[in-house]
């Protein structure tokens, strides 16, 4: 959930930590925005009683230093490397995907062997075709499910006129981490606090669990009628209710 409160993040990491568990989370998902090193952020992330899930990290940098990047998930805790978004030219054909899922499977490989969990985050654009396929489907039927788990975003399934629901049963078995993220109902389809949009909960969290997610993630990349911190909060509170 530390994308949604990024920039007072960038401002104090250890004051932001210790109000994030303050709130009552328990568990913080990484961005690839971070301070110099893993001893820092296990540091911090001890002091206030927090583990973290998962980081995440361009495809560009994983390809460039991916040992680097293991190592660091290992050193903070994590147990999910995950990346975040396919670069835009890889996006363009079937064929580009077909390799881009070459190298995710040949990634999770890599970090399957040191023991850590490797996904793929979605957003939008991977629910385009190509020859009646979306992209997402494609990606995850041409690769070992072992090597790249399917990290979902509730929001953008929704925005791609999907349903999150079925995407999440879809891929029962091969989730750690689900994103968690309303949208409003407005016709921008604004990012919102959980709880407060269009998305069925209840319903998103029975698939969730009968797919094995073991984390829920937080994420309101922007938040347009209260600070990331209270966001963040209202976000936890309806959670919180959910699931009892």
């Amino acid at each position: 959930m530390l994308y949604t409160v990024r920039d007072v993040l960038g401002l104090d990491w250890a004051g932001t930590l210790k109000r994030v568990a303050e709130m009552g989370y328990e568990v913080v998902e990484l961005a690839a925005a971070l301070p110099p090193t893993a001893a820092e952020i296990k540091s911090m992330l001890d002091d206030a009683g927090l583990q973290a899930c998962g980081v995440h990290a361009p495809l560009a940098k994983l390809e460039l230093s991916l040992p680097e990047w293991i190592d660091f998930a290992l050193a903070v805790g994590c147990k999910e490397l995950v990346c975040s978004s396919m670069p835009e030219e890889r996006c363009q054909t079937k064929d580009g995907w077909l390799k881009g899922a070459q190298l995710l499977d040949g990634i999770g490989a890599r970090c399957r062997a040191e023991g850590l969990g490797f996904s793929y985050h979605n957003h939008n654009f991977e629910f385009e075709e190509f020859d009646g396929q979306c992209a997402l489907d494609i990606l995850y039927e041409n690769t070992n499910p072992e090597n790249l788990h399917a990290q979902i975003d509730t929001y953008w399934v929704q925005y791609a006129d999907r349903d999150p629901v079925q995407y999440i049963r879809k891929y029962a078995g091969r989730q750690r981490i689900l994103h968690v993220k309303d949208m409003a109902a407005d016709a921008e389809r604004s990012f919102a606090e959980v709880g407060s949009g269009v998305l069925d909960w209840s319903a998103i969290d029975q698939a969730a669990r009968d797919a094995g997610v073991e984390f829920y993630s937080v994420e309101q990349d922007r938040c347009w009628s209260q600070d990331p911190m209270q966001s963040a909060a209202t976000s936890l509170r309806f959670l919180r209710q959910l699931l009892g």
